[in-house]
């Protein structure tokens, strides 16, 4: 039964991501690029600008904010999925990846832009938006928002919950541990359950502080595996810039392939990381507490380049560089065990290291992507559903890491990715006056941190403006405790 389900979704899957997709992904990026005036060139902005932690009422800081996009896309794919992409696309799909990451910077920027213009405030006063909102309010589309938050509730499944679980259990269960998936999906439902009570705040409490700490356990894991084969470096940079640019023959470990081959698979597997076009990390942009629309989507901006062109690409190189050394890496027959091949062949310190990035890359991923779930659903059905769909959530963690075929979870994952983009691209390039508007007021006039009257505050924020423009001028003339509007007002008569 699995297989049969696993080769319909593969057929599915090969027809979404056939080379339409592709270049209509690829054909936004350069046009938001163009028209944008090349938001990525204001990285170093975004940079400085992510370290704000200030926060008002119910929102989250930009820092947070930051974290939890970065939570939900620094997972598998930059450690699983770069090796899927090895092995199905050979080196030169790497390079094409961390094109992809560049590229999505303007993407990210605008689909952030959008979801903090166009937030609102819930029944419970906490600020919520995305790509759902900006359809609707912005394009005023109400079904074709409302499908883009059903395959956002249905790809959060499979982009940020099963196959995140599924490539943690396997790791584990093939360590020196031998860690049965069982009782993986127990401990990890268990631990995201616990997290879930919490809400928004209590994810990106988690993320804050794991991401900063996952992402340098891994960087340090990776480089210890260059060190140990620092003779094969240059020549895996080498590789990876031929197999971009010309067709490879199958030599070693690693299967041949054409250009096209290479850029469908990279460009794959890099959305399928950074997430960019998607408009799901856009969700937690509305959260932010931000004077305006653009300075807050000018720090999301930066999470494809971390995600992307950072460790994307450092895991490639890595990947590469034990393949080269040791060829037995590549004829790993599946993703996963590409990884533990390469990290291992560092010795006993390279596979710990490998563990504990995989858990935390997973338990952060499946915490941010339980988020866009959420709001997707609430957008869909108010919050009567919150409940239900955060048990269903925890139980699949569970059954991602007992499902023996990790096949069957990439492909249903492409197949949600695709069904996602349509909508939110659609979305991007509708509102595109919108977005030169709000980039004119803001970015190109150097206006970072002017403030928007018109933007949709924290409750709490809003509820203090509100109270200051009901006080009248009565209100600000000095009285005694006694005194009244009106006997100020005959006082004020007789005296004149």
């Amino acid at each position: 039964m699995l297989d049969v389900i696993d080769n319909l979704l593969s057929t599915v899957s090969a027809y979404l991501w056939g080379y339409v997709l592709i270049f209509a992904l690829l054909g936004v990026h350069l046009y938001l690029t163009v028209v944008l005036r090349v938001p990525q060139r204001y990285l170093f902005h975004g940079l400085v600008c992510s370290l704000n932690r200030k926060s008002e009422g119910n929102s989250i800081s930009q820092y947070a904010s930051l974290a939890v996009s970065l939570a939900a896309n620094i997972g598998t794919g930059n450690i699983v999925g770069v090796a899927v992409a090895l092995a199905s696309g050979g080196p030169g799909a790497v390079f094409w990846c961390m094109i992809t990451g560049v590229l999505g910077m303007s993407s990210r920027y605008a689909e952030s832009l959008l979801s903090v213009r166009f937030r609102c405030l819930d029944d419970k006063g906490n600020l919520v938006g995305g790509p759902m909102y900006a359809i609707e309010q912005g394009m005023k589309c109400k079904w074709l928002a409302v499908v883009f938050a059903v395959f956002a509730a249905i790809a959060a499944f499979g982009v940020g919950n099963v196959t995140q679980a599924n490539a943690a259990a396997r790791v584990l269960n093939e360590s020196a541990m031998s860690v049965p998936t069982w009782f993986t999906g127990a401990l990890l439902s268990v631990l995201v359950a616990l997290v879930l009570m919490g809400g928004l705040r209590g994810i990106a409490r988690v993320c804050s502080a794991f991401v900063p700490i996952m992402t340098i356990v891994y960087i340090i894991g990776c480089v210890l595996v260059l060190a140990v084969h620092a003779d094969y470096v240059l020549p895996a940079l080498q590789r990876i810039w031929d197999c971009a640019f010309t067709n490879q023959a199958a030599a070693g470990g690693f299967i041949g392939s054409t250009i096209m081959l290479a850029m469908q698979v990279g460009v794959r597997r890099g959305l399928f990381s950074n997430e960019a076009g998607l408009g799901s990390s856009a969700i937690v942009s509305a959260a932010a507490d931000t004077p305006n629309s653009v300075k807050q989507a000018v720090v999301a901006s930066t999470a494809p380049f971390w995600d992307s062109v950072v460790l994307c690409t450092l895991t490639g190189v890595t990947l590469t560089t034990a393949g080269l050394a040791e060829p037995y890496v590549m004829h790993a027959p599946e993703g996963e065990l590409i990884v533990f091949y390469s990290f291992s062949s560092a010795g006993g310190m390279g596979t710990i290291l490998l563990t504990f990035s995989l858990v935390t890359f997973v338990i952060s991923s499946i915490l941010a992507w339980s988020y866009f779930g959420e709001r997707a659903v609430q957008y869909l059905s108010g919050q009567r559903h919150i409940t239900l769909y955060r048990l269903v959530w925890v139980v699949a963690v569970f059954v991602g890491c007992i499902i023996p075929q990790s096949g069957l979870v990439w492909h249903f994952a492409d197949c949600a990715n695709a069904l996602m983009a349509i909508p939110n691209l659609i979305c991007l390039i509708w509102l595109t006056p919108v977005l030169i508007a709000e980039s004119r007021s803001y970015l190109w006039s150097g206006q970072l941190n002017a403030v928007d009257d018109t933007l949709v505050k924290p409750a709490l924020l809003q509820q203090m403006e509100t109270e200051s423009e009901d006080v009248d001028e009565w209100d600000l003339q000095p009285k005694t405790p006694e005194e009244k509007p009106a006997d100020r007002m005959q006082k004020e008569e007789k005296s004149n």
